[in-house]
């Protein structure tokens, strides 16, 4: 009987009409593979995709937290949480550009010392929500109130001979190797400041920059002395010895006593390497000298910020 499927030689047909034997590769298309099964995270409708989205969207959404980027830097502000870190701050006469306070904080000593130094220095004062608050600083623990710092103008390294020719004064540069902490940073300006240099240098990468931290620490002398930032300390260096400076550098192993410096009266590099590793090889061999200071005891180093001082102390005694 015809249309009869179980006669010998007959043909299913498929719901469609369509014989699902001996396609003749019309579908061999619908045949071939797609590739490997996408990862979770690339399939738009399932959990995990949906969860590294949110934390893409949070993560854009928070402060620019690059510090201490100077003119023609890619960094943002720096913000300084809580109330002893903004107080700290307000009392050291660190440049600040703003303060945020929280709606309804409870207003302690501490907060009132805030809001008179921010009428005093005449800084904006802005009052805003809790939530909103959370998001600029990141979530760090503000306890109602955050300093916002701009970032720092670094100075031009040519920018530091000028100031000395403008004193009429032989240059006195400080150069920073490898000194990450930036309280040695600030105490290092304290001590520019202190025994007549015209500036410090330090490098943009691998070395501490100019935040909040070393300017509490430079008590203020951050805005007397010009900081420079460059990319590469070696060459800067053989930049200064071409316009006429001498570089020594302070080692344990110094060729020379520093008591014994016979350059402290002229244009002059100093430089300070880190306490651990000292001043790299590649700079040390572009010193002209290196010195070393005198200890009586055992002790084979001293931090950047006490050995700065010294040295900057013996050299303003020879000038």
């Amino acid at each position: 009987m015809a249309g009869n499927s179980k006669r010998r030689g007959a043909i299913k047909k498929s719901g469609k009409g369509n014989p699902t034997a001996g396609s003749g590769g019309r579908r061999r298309k619908g045949l071939e593979g797609k590739g490997p099964t996408p990862r979770a995270e690339e399939r738009p409708y399932h959990k995990a995709h949906k969860t590294a989205s949110a934390a893409q969207r949070r993560e854009a959404s928070k402060p620019q937290r690059n510090r201490g980027r100077g003119k023609g830097g890619d960094g943002g502000p720096e913000w300084v949480a809580g109330r002893n870190s903004v107080v700290e701050l307000v009392r050291a006469g660190v440049p600040v550009s703003a303060l945020y306070i929280a709606d309804g904080i409870e207003r302690d000593e501490r907060v009132r010392e805030i809001l008179r130094a921010a009428a005093d220095q005449h800084v904006s004062l802005m009052e805003i929500g809790r939530a909103e608050l959370d998001r600029l600083t990141g979530g760090a623990v503000h306890q109602g109130i955050a300093a916002k710092l701009n970032a720092y103008d670094y100075a031009h390294p040519d920018d530091l001979l000028a100031l000395a020719d403008e004193r009429g004064e032989p240059p006195l540069i400080v150069l920073l190797d490898g000194v990450t902490d930036p309280r040695n940073l600030g105490a290092v300006v304290r001590s520019a400041a202190g025994f007549g240099a015209h500036g410090v240098v330090i490098a943009e990468r691998r070395s501490a920059q100019m935040t909040a931290a070393a300017w509490k620490t430079s008590a203020g002398a951050a805005a007397r002395v010009p900081v420079s930032r460059v990319t590469n300390l070696t060459r800067q260096l053989k930049a200064y010895q071409e316009a006429g400076l001498m570089v020594i550098g302070l080692a344990a192993d110094g060729d020379v006593s520093l008591p014994d410096l016979e350059l402290g009266d002229g244009p002059l590099v100093v430089v300070i390497g880190s306490e651990g590793k000292g001043i790299s090889r590649l700079v040390a061999e572009t010193c002209d000298q290196l010195v070393s200071i005198p200890m009586s005891t055992g002790l084979e180093s001293l931090n950047a910020g006490v050995a700065a001082g010294v040295a900057l102390y013996a050299i303003a005694q020879s000038r």
